[in-house]
């Protein structure tokens, strides 16, 4: 039986990264319930972090170099998509522009090559259709804690199946990727409108060489 005690718990950390640290405010919240099991910590510099015995690394853009997989006993990934199915970036808003409703998300080993590792685990979350980008975010983000505190339950027993299937690689969503065809309906972009994020990446267009600012949000009917 392992012993539980102040020098034999396991060392986690969850390695957030600066630039792209939305789920913080999640994870501050978030009850794992398992402080008698582990040594919670949350940083953000890849350089302080080694001889962890599990490391999450999460909606962490840079690749993580191999010398970081080395100094960690385990280092997993949650990307939200099933595997090898849209690798890279933004998988969750490039579903929802495919008017797609359920969204997977693997738990997969750290490797060399971008989101290659095996699947430790595969679950999923639901959207409506009706949420917004920050709405979206917190279902992402609770699902992604709650598929982590599975994976701590089992830990170290966990067993990971490698990756089948055909692969895809989605590109990085830039800014001009906000921008709405003056063409289309509402309707038709509702979509498209739902994934920009009002502070960062807010939708816009152009008509008559001027750039017009779009914010969308939503009131509840009465």
């Amino acid at each position: 039986m392992y012993n539980y005690n102040n020098m034999n718990k396991y060392k986690l950390t969850f390695l957030l990264d600066p630039s792209n640290s939305w789920i913080e405010k999640y994870l501050k919240k978030f009850k794992f319930n398992l402080k008698k099991k582990f040594i919670f910590k949350i940083l953000k510099n890849p350089k302080k972090i080694k001889n962890q015995d599990i490391i999450f690394a999460l909606s962490y853009t840079k690749i993580l170099p191999e010398d970081f997989l080395k100094k960690n006993k385990l280092v997993l990934i949650a990307h939200p998509s099933k595997l090898p199915r849209n690798k890279g970036f933004a998988p969750v808003q490039n579903e929802i522009l495919k008017n797609k409703k359920k969204i997977y998300l693997s738990i997969i080993k750290a490797e060399k090559e971008v989101d290659s590792g095996p699947i430790c685990l595969l679950s999923y979350f639901k959207l409506d259709g009706t949420e917004l980008s920050d709405e979206i975010r917190k279902k992402q983000g609770y699902a992604i804690l709650k598929s982590i505190k599975k994976v701590l339950k089992k830990y170290p027993k966990l067993t990971f199946k490698k990756q089948n299937g055909k692969e895809n690689f989605n590109k990085r969503r830039r800014p001009k990727d906000s921008e709405l065809n003056i063409n289309k309906t509402i309707k038709e972009q509702f979509n498209h409108l739902r994934i920009n994020d009002n502070n960062n990446f807010p939708s816009f267009f152009y008509i008559n060489r001027n750039k017009y600012v779009i914010k969308i949000f939503k009131e509840k009917i009465k």
